[in-house]
């Protein structure tokens, strides 16, 4: 079967301009989303010890808005993070929905992350503010993704990364079609980007994406670092393909005896469990719940063996539980954090970098995950920044060795 023609002239330019229209209200729906489910999740969690009932009890009520979003709502809350990262778009009426869900699940502690919701309303709002466009069905999908690049675009440090995403999530079957079905968005993410960095005089609205401040330099590459690297990639993989194989047995297994809002209720508990135990174990109920994007600097600086294997089994079994039960959230941001607590094992046992450590375990995380080689390493590279820049080189042997061993166990088209 042919493809479809691929707009050329004029038809191509208005399509560009179109994804830079798209960029802006993209952008700031993903600053307004993300800025609610932080405020709420401050609102929320305001003490820094949570009595016990707060932390048992808001993942059960999370897990009840997620069940009241899905069942009464259009949409089913938004793609099931079990199945990873969905370019598809969606209509307007699922927005709701997702939006609901995604505060039922981000703000109340379940472990997921955001980027799953926010590429969702990013396509959403892209196609409602070009509804007015005579478009085609193509067409449709580039602006689509155009608005889910402008959207993730803070999440991940700009729109290159977000954009590589997009292109290993779905895009990468285009073959010669690949770059001009992806400039529109690579413009959407551009101007998007604007919204949360600013311009001129404009500081922009602060959105909370992935980062770690105050990062030691991290100078010269050893080989014991390379092959502390590989371990981490290794080590990483293996926890992931366990942790997704035992939630996607824990889903089968539960949708079939149970319904939908028990589950989730049940998950919810399990969540709050978990968090209370390790509390008093030794860990932070905050290292435990949420995604742990925000607990990256903690874990980092843990120097206790026990307590970080302690806040890792607690942190991947809740993880599996979350994926499991029926939350709606990305898959992306625990695997990271996973990776980077077991990057911080070297640092205790062999006194490694911190530095290195966050590059070589937030790849070998966001691979072991996604199976997305071209954008764990630019990820990782630009997490570190110029204080990682020769950590690079470990951070793409991480990302190898995480890919390769995922891909052994879990083989499928990729």
């Amino acid at each position: 079967m042919e493809a479809s023609p691929q707009p050329a002239g004029r038809a191509y330019l208005r399509l560009v301009l179109l994804g830079a229209l798209v960029g802006i209200p993209a952008g700031l729906v993903a600053a307004l989303f993300l800025a609610l489910v932080h405020g709420l999740e401050d609102w929320l969690w305001d003490d820094p010890t949570p009595a016990w009932y707060l932390i048992v009890g808001l993942p059960v009520a999370g897990a009840a808005i997620v069940a009241a979003a899905r069942a009464l709502l259009p949409g089913d809350g938004g793609h099931r993070p079990l199945d990873g990262l969905s370019p598809a778009a969606m209509p307007l009426s699922h927005a709701p929905g997702i939006v609901l869900a995604a505060l039922g699940t981000l703000a109340f502690g379940a472990v997921l992350g955001p980027e799953a919701p926010v590429i969702a309303l990013g396509a959403i709002t892209a196609l409602a503010v070009t509804s007015f466009a005579r478009l085609g069905q193509q067409e449709s999908a580039v602006l689509g993704m155009a608005g889910s690049f402008s959207a993730i675009s803070a999440l991940f440090g700009g729109p290159i990364v977000a954009g590589v995403m997009l292109v290993e999530a779905g895009a990468a079957g285009l073959g010669a079609r690949l770059i001009p079905t992806l400039l529109p968005g690579f413009v959407a993410a551009a101007v998007g980007y604007l919204i949360f960095v600013g311009f001129g005089d404009w500081g922009g609205l602060e959105a909370p994406g992935l980062s770690v401040p105050e990062l030691a330099p991290y100078e010269g590459t050893h080989l014991l670092d390379l092959l502390v690297a590989i371990a981490v990639g290794v080590v990483t993989a293996l926890a992931l393909v366990a942790i997704n194989r035992v939630a996607r047995d824990i889903a089968t297994r539960g949708e079939r005896k149970l319904k939908m809002p028990v589950l989730l209720l049940a998950g919810g508990l399990a969540v709050g469990l978990l968090a209370l135990l390790a509390d008093a174990l030794g860990a932070q109920a905050n290292e435990i719940l949420f995604s742990g994007q925000s607990a990256i600097p903690e874990v980092i600086r843990e120097q206790s063996t026990s307590v970080l294997l302690l806040i890792l089994a607690a942190k991947a079994i809740a993880y599996a539980v979350s994926l499991a039960s029926g939350f709606r959230g990305g898959p992306i941001f625990p695997a990271v954090f996973l990776g980077i607590g077991i990057a911080t094992l070297p640092v205790v046992w062999f006194d490694v970098s911190p530095t290195l450590a966050i590059a070589v375990g937030a790849a070998a995380g966001m691979a072991g995950q996604t199976r997305f080689v071209l954008t764990s390493m630019l990820f990782a590279s630009l997490l570190v920044g110029s204080a990682g820049v020769d950590a690079v080189p470990a951070a793409v042997l991480a990302t190898a060795a995480a890919w390769l061993t995922v891909s052994a166990l879990s083989p499928r088209a990729t």
